[in-house]
């Protein structure tokens, strides 16, 4: 069986993409063939309203349309079994570059075509995701702030499209390699790094419990 990770954050070595590799190994500990992406070393923008996709006797078998570096992504994608994406958070919503992916990916798949109140989706089967986000926020400001509100929209929509979907939130990560270069007042470089040092292998393990939830998820969806 297939599984696609991706790191939607543009740090390659850093908290998400950490996490997106210990859910990596929970997946290939489960009998995965796992692929790693980079979502910065692709050129391509967000949905462009062109509505291939919702054209009746629609050809594009929940592939988007546009022609660009993103497509063999997404053909990717449509063999895949199992996916965990990860975004780190920018004011309190995935990234920027993680938003204009999830419009490519989902919305082809999507349909307008209700029935019995769910969307008509284009796929042959249930393909269980994984959402994790990192985040600069400690927990209490996640809920303070609004972020839980913010971030759930993304999980609910893979959920929704791709019929399965468990989101992993890492709190209060730490920022920077040093941060008596920058100007802030908000957190303590102490504080920051006692969490991590903390906390970090717990979250780190968390996302590798994840793989294997969605692996054992996706072997049991492929048995039925």
């Amino acid at each position: 069986m297939k599984a696609i990770v991706i790191n939607g954050s543009p740090r390659k070595k850093w908290n998400t993409a950490q996490a997106i590799d210990k859910a990596a190994e929970g997946l290939r500990d489960n009998g995965f063939e796992v692929e790693r992406i980079d979502l910065y070393d692709y050129a391509y923008k967000g949905c462009t309203s062109c509505f291939a996709c919702k054209l009746k006797d629609a050809k594009t078998d929940g592939v988007c349309a546009m022609k660009d570096d993103l497509r063999p992504v997404l053909e990717k994608l449509r063999g895949a079994d199992a996916v965990i994406l990860g975004s780190p958070v920018y004011f309190s919503q995935p990234l920027g570059q993680v938003r204009s992916f999830v419009e490519r990916w989902l919305f082809p798949i999507y349909s307008y075509h209700y029935e019995d109140g769910k969307p008509r989706v284009c796929r042959d089967k249930v393909i269980p995701c994984g959402m994790i986000y990192t985040m600069n926020l400690p927990e209490d400001m996640y809920q303070s702030w609004g972020y839980k509100d913010a971030l759930r929209h993304t999980s609910e929509s893979m959920d929704l499209i791709m019929g399965y979907c468990e989101t992993l939130n890492i709190f209060n990560t730490y920022q920077f390699r040093d941060y008596s270069r920058y100007d802030i007042t908000l957190f303590n470089e102490e504080d920051k790094r006692a969490y991590r040092d903390s906390h970090f292998e717990t979250d780190l393990k968390n996302a590798y419990d994840l793989g294997c939830r969605i692996a054992e998820k996706a072997k049991s969806i492929g048995k039925a």
